[in-house]
């Protein structure tokens, strides 16, 4: 039996290596993982939440570069090589947006950037503040190849730090609906009977409630954050799971081989987890990676109404929520970016589904 699972399962694998937009839309999965894992790694902004505000070089387009000086606090922010990679720097530093500078003596002459063709406040600041004395490395050209927002901050650096939650909530939500709806599923399915009958009533209840108003109901009452909307998400996919787990548990535990478990005196926790469960996990995979792509777009609409991941903390719903009103102002990009990255990660999570689908397919 245990030759003939491994048969299966490498004939299925090597029937998904075949479906190109599977492979293709799972190496995307794999490339935004890495991205939001290291999203401080890779983001120009490494500050917390990449929320470093800018009001004068706000709304700007793509490609936009600025010279930005840098005022040192002198405050050690204390912090660790993992604190930074998982949390961001906590950046105490002033950062300046300049357009011109010069030295007179030991005192730097700088006029701030305005923009409109505007002239910027003229400033003045000794250069004792520097710590090493060389102001020069303290002013750079800094680029921003997304533009920035209507905060100014780095665009770039907020849709990566923002996968972070479209990602994760994946996984968050998928672990929680699978582990309430095997459970849910599995007493269902393997008893039957009163017990089938009250948890397909609370089935058919939580289904006829809509997805996203049930959403919003847990979210407002486990409060507005981040990790209660994992939960809140988690919780309302469980339905789909427990359907499909009670349908595959009714017809399997009518097979010989769950006979014969029983006649050699096994109980019904070994049969269910030792021998239903591996049997039936192929619709399981299928079912939850359109439960990824679902968990997706629902954390995206709550975040858009402004019950998701609070400020400042990035998530791509909230940054549409921000910008929705700017593709009418000639600058549709601030609403696109996230809704392309959304589109992107939730088709490739679908087109996953679909090649295990159709590499799981015995009949095929």
């Amino acid at each position: 039996m245990s030759n003939k699972n491994n048969s299966l399962s490498k004939l299925a694998l090597q029937k998904f290596k075949k479906n190109f937009w599977g492979v293709f839309s799972l190496s995307i999965i794999a490339c935004i993982g890495l991205l939001s894992v290291f999203a401080y790694v890779f983001a120009p902004d490494a500050s917390i939440n990449a929320n470093q505000m800018h009001l004068s070089i706000h709304s700007k387009s793509p490609g936009f570069k600025v010279e930005m000086l840098t005022i040192p606090s002198g405050i050690e922010s204390g912090q660790n090589i993992f604190s930074k990679l998982s949390f961001g720097e906590n950046n105490t530093d002033t950062e300046i947006p300049i357009s011109s500078y010069k030295v007179k003596g030991d005192v730097l002459h700088y006029i701030e950037y305005a923009s409109d063709g505007l002239q910027g406040q003229e400033k003045q600041l000794e250069l004792s503040r520097f710590s090493n004395s060389n102001y020069k490395d303290y002013i750079d050209t800094r680029s921003f190849i997304f533009g920035t927002d209507k905060y100014g901050r780095d665009y770039l650096s907020r849709i990566l730090i923002g996968s972070r939650i479209s990602f994760f909530i994946g996984f968050v939500a998928v672990f929680i609906s699978l582990i309430v709806g095997l459970l849910m599923g599995s007493l269902a399915g393997y008893y039957g009977g009163k017990i089938d009958a009250f948890i397909m009533w609370i089935i058919n209840i939580t289904w006829s409630i809509p997805t996203l108003l049930l959403v919003i109901a847990i979210t407002l009452a486990l409060g507005k954050g981040f990790w209660q909307v994992f939960i809140a998400v988690g919780l309302t996919m469980w339905v789909e799971v427990a359907r499909v787990v009670r349908g595959q548990i009714i017809s399997a535990k009518e097979m010989q081989y769950v006979t014969a478990a029983r006649a050699l005196g096994y109980n019904d926790y070994r049969i269910i987890t030792k021998h239903i469960l591996p049997n039936i996990f192929g619709p399981l995979i299928v079912i939850s990676a359109a439960n990824f792509a679902a968990a997706i777009l629902i954390e995206s609409g709550l975040s858009f109404l402004g019950i998701g991941a609070q400020p400042p903390m990035a998530s791509w719903g909230a940054m549409i929520k921000d910008h929705y009103n700017y593709i009418i102002l000639g600058k549709p990009y601030l609403a696109l970016i996230p809704g392309l990255c959304i589109m992107l990660l939730v088709m490739a999570f679908m087109l996953v589904g679909n090649a295990l689908r159709d590499a799981l397919d015995v009949k095929s």
